[in-house]
């Protein structure tokens, strides 16, 4: 037995072991049943707004208070029509007067109160004379223009419809870079239509769009139609008004701007309370403090604004201030760009006080300037 052992054991074994493995990974040529395979199951998505694979929770929240809006203006055929003769006298008279005719125009809007008031773009109004709005859930009716702001290129809507959905505003007092959005809005009247991307940056201005520019950039597609609509997060709150995109082709190319929720709903409530926007005026024209500049004031650069220019009789002229004053400071904060310091001031209130600290020839002023109404100056 012993002897069996030590010439037979160890073949044994490994034939053995052999067979385990064939009936492991090859069991039907030995007649053998096939087993289940050991498929990895994967969780099931979070959709709830975390990083998620679907946004169709923030969709289905914030989707109805969506608007589509169609807009009708008359215009006229600048070719009139073609020279007739006159069956009396034989004479050719002159072109008729030129046919009336009706231009449509496309947009969104949103719902931002279930009282049935609207927000959209100046410029998809602008000129209207009818303003059919359509919800998503198939209701039409047509809106009375509550009134517009042309330098930030908002117009409120009113509209009276029962049941209305709302959308919900976002508490967050800006966006990150980054951040996940949404846009909802009606590109090329193809219907409600939703695009994804992110926050690409914050705070643009200078864009020559608007006077009053703040926008939020995201890379999300907008296209026509679009203007007016809602950029939202990942849980479906208003961040934005879709306004513009930059485009060399006229579609989308990955560059699209929309006003911030705070900034339009402040437009929003002034214009329902008010009828307009009331804004706050100095009465001075600036520029930047360029190198050139500063070594001739003896500062550094970037460090005010250069006034270049005052209008007679206003808030700074009356307090004192002079061209070639640099402002540094305005209540406090400091005045390195002309658009943050106009915005600064718009946002006082006409008749508050504000100390502007300036450089003169070399000495530091302290003027204090009363808030004016900004005039209505035609863009």
């Amino acid at each position: 037995m012993n002897a069996f052992m030590r010439d037979w054991g160890w073949p044994v074994t490994c034939g053995v072991l052999l067979a385990l493995v064939l009936l492991q990974y090859y069991p039907e040529p030995l007649g053998m049943p096939a087993s289940a395979p050991n498929l990895s199951v994967a969780p099931t998505p979070d959709i709830k707004g975390n990083g998620q694979s679907s946004y169709r929770l923030a969709v289905q929240r914030a989707a109805p208070a969506v608007a589509n809006v169609y807009t009708t203006r008359r215009t006229t055929d600048v070719t009139g029509a073609p020279l007739l003769r006159n069956p009396a006298t034989g004479d050719y008279n002159g072109a008729l007067p030129p046919p009336a005719q009706r231009d449509t125009s496309l947009g969104s809007a949103v719902i931002l109160s279930p009282d049935g008031y609207l927000l959209t773009n100046n410029h998809v109004i602008a000129g209207a004379e009818q303003i059919l709005v359509a919800l998503r859930d198939g209701r039409e009716a047509m809106a009375e223009l509550v009134g517009t702001d042309p330098e930030t290129d908002l117009a409120v809507l009113k509209v009276e419809l029962d049941n209305l959905p709302s959308v919900s505003i976002s508490s967050a007092e800006q966006q990150a870079i980054g951040d996940v959005v949404l846009a909802i809005g009606n590109p090329f009247g193809l219907g409600q239509t939703v695009t994804m991307g992110i926050v690409s940056a914050t705070g643009r201005n200078q864009l020559g769009l608007n006077t009053y520019e703040d926008f939020i950039q995201t890379d999300a597609a907008i296209n026509q139609g679009n203007s007016g609509g809602a950029l939202i997060d990942t849980a479906g709150n208003l961040i934005g008004i879709n306004t513009a995109i930059f485009s060399q082709s006229g579609g989308s190319q990955g560059i699209g701007f929309a006003i911030p929720v705070q900034l339009a709903t402040e437009v929003m409530q002034a214009i329902i309370e008010h009828g307009r926007v009331v804004r706050g005026w100095l009465g001075v024209e600036v520029q930047p403090l360029t190198a050139d500049l500063a070594e001739a004031f003896q500062v550094a650069p970037g460090s005010g604004l250069v006034i270049s220019g005052l209008y007679r009789e206003g808030p700074a002229w009356q307090a004192g201030l002079k061209p070639g004053d640099v402002i540094l400071r305005i209540d406090g904060e400091t005045a390195v760009a002309g658009r943050q310091a106009m915005n600064q001031v718009a946002r006082a209130r006409p008749g508050d006080t504000v100390t502007i600290e300036v450089l003169r020839d070399g000495k530091l002023l302290s003027v204090e300037a009363a808030v004016g109404v900004r005039p209505n100056f035609k863009r």
